[in-house]
Parts: structure tokens; C-alpha cells; sequence
């Protein structure tokens, strides 16, 4: 899938950035290599491929530096808990109202 002029022009405005005429040329090249590496990308069959946790697993065996999964030391009750947020009512945290 190729990208136009008009197709990188409305890219450009829906993104919210300005760019010239010298610029435009530019950017649908690079735009159009990006697409190109990504068909590149969905070509490849993955299906019998086993997911890594890091790409070094590939070349070599990796112990991966998690902690255990346990209660931190120290005072982990509610109220501590609460007493860090900025506003609470009846036990529970009150946040600004973002949807009308």
C-alpha cells in the first residue's frame, strides 16, 4: 500500500503538523518504506514460532531479573494507604469527573 501526496497531506492535518512542500516529499518516502517493512514483516509465517521474553533468548539462555511476588515490609493497611491520596470519601479515592 502506497502512499500519495493527498493521503500524507491528511496524515499531516490529522496529526496536527505543518509541513512544506519540499517536506512532504520527504516524509511520503519514508512513510512508504515504513509500510513497505511492515508488509515485509506480516510475510513471515509465525505460526509454529514460540514467543520470547527478550530477544537474547534467541542466542542464549537468559534468567530474567524478576523479584518475588511478596507483601512489602511495612505498614500496608488501608488507611496508610489512603492517607497518600490527595482526596477520599467513605474509604474509597476521589478522582476529578473527565467525562461529561
Amino acid at each position: 500500500m502506497a502512499l500519495n501526496e493527498q493521503d500524507v497531506t491528511r496524515i499531516a492535518r490529522l496529526a496536527n503538523i505543518a509541513i512544506s512542500d519540499e517536506q512532504r516529499t520527504a516524509v511520503q518516502g519514508e512513510l512508504n518504506d515504513i509500510l513497505a517493512l511492515i508488509e515485509q514483516l506480516q510475510a513471515v509465517d509465525t505460526h509454529n514460532v514460540e514467543p520470547l521474553a527478550t530477544p537474547l533468548a534467541a542466542h542464549a539462555e537468559v534468567a530474567l531479573r524478576l523479584r518475588d511476588d511478596a507483601v512489602a515490609p511495612g505498614n500496608c493497611s488501608r488507611e496508610a494507604l489512603l492517607a497518600n491520596a490527595p482526596a477520599v470519601q467513605d474509604g474509597l479515592i476521589l478522582v476529578p469527573k473527565v467525562i461529561e
